[in-house]
Parts: C-alpha cells; structure tokens; sequence
C-alpha cells in the first residue's frame, strides 16, 4: 500500500531527483533514494509502486519546479511586447532553469531512460509536448514577436545552450551566453517581423 504524506513523497521525489543528476538512471534504487532523503530504510518502496513510478513522478516534479513563479509571470505580462522584452524573457527562463542545475541533468537522463522504457517515453512525450503547447499559448497571449514555429526553435536552440552550461560550463562566459540568447532571438523571431 502506498503511502499518503504528501511531504514526504515531495522530499522522496526531490531525493530521486539529486540522486538522477549525479549517478544517472543506474544509480537510482530505492536504497540509494531512502540514503539521499536522510529516512529509514525501505520508505520509498512504500511511496513508489515501482521503479518506474518514481522515474515518472522525478521528471513531472522537475516541470513542477521549473515553472516561474507569480511575481515572475505578472511581470512578463506587464512588459511591453517587444524584441528586448522577448530577449530578458529568454535570459531570465535559461537562468531558471540552469539555476535549478540537478533537476535539469535529472530530466536528461530521465530522456536517456525514456529511449529503453515506453512508458516513460508516452508520459515524458505528453509533458514535453503540453510544454510546447503552453509556452506557444503565453507566447501568443502576450503578443510577443514571432509566431509558433519561432517559439519552437527558440526552445530547441536554448535548451542546448543550458546543456553546455550544466556540462561543460567553461565553453560559455555568462557574458557570451547572454549574447547567444540575444542573438538567438534577434536571428529567430526579429527574422520572422
């Protein structure tokens, strides 16, 4: 029987996340989840189903942590809806989301893992494309420069850009990848006026 502590399962679910980041798929067991939470042995085997439980809630609780947060949007939605306002977004989503270093190596891994379990892959390919979906929505809603296919290329060019910086963080300055992301969106969605 599973169990229902809601805390609980968040801080089992972070664990799995730092325990995916640094040994990979491999390394995440149970034990290794129980030893990163700091709780007795066998706790997360009474929160998770199964392996495959715990991949999938680690990769929706990665998205859940990776959202902005209110002040964020409202401040989005406020600012006027030009190619410098789309460039600090940009900047501002590849800071969040390089600052969050763990969950993002978790979610690469967890897209690795994705390639050799099916349903992994079904519930990680819903999340992506509901991502997709979303940010083309706000980006539409907000009358952002650009169209759909713009927003989508950006995502593709960027999210690479935060695998160098997790990675290999030397091949970049701060300074570089703040002129890559304005290049990005200058080249991407000035382009497309």
């Amino acid at each position: 029987m599973a169990r229902r502590n809601p805390e609980r399962r968040a801080a089992l679910v972070d664990a799995a996340i730092e325990v995916l980041a640094r040994e990979g798929a491999r390394g995440l067991t149970f034990r290794s989840v129980d030893t990163e939470a700091a709780v007795p042995p066998g706790t997360a085997s009474n929160y998770f189903a199964n392996r495959d439980d715990l991949l999938t809630q680690a990769g929706a609780r990665v998205y859940e942590r990776l959202q902005p947060d209110e002040e964020t949007i409202a401040r989005q939605r406020v600012a006027s809806p030009d190619l410098d306002t789309y460039t600090r977004l940009m900047r501002e989503l590849v800071g969040r989301v390089s600052s969050f270093r763990t969950g993002y190596l978790a979610l690469l891994e967890l897209r690795l893992e994705a390639t050799r379990r099916p349903e992994l892959r079904a519930i990680l390919t819903e999340r992506v494309r509901a991502d997709v979906d979303a940010n083309v929505a706000y980006h539409e809603s907000t009358h952002l420069p650009g169209d759909a296919t713009a927003v989508k290329l950006l995502m593709l060019a960027l999210n690479w850009l935060i695998v160098e910086q997790l990675t290999l963080p030397e091949v970049f300055s701060e300074a570089e990848r703040d002129a890559l992301i304005a290049a990005a969106v200058d080249r991407i969605v000035g382009a497309r006026k």
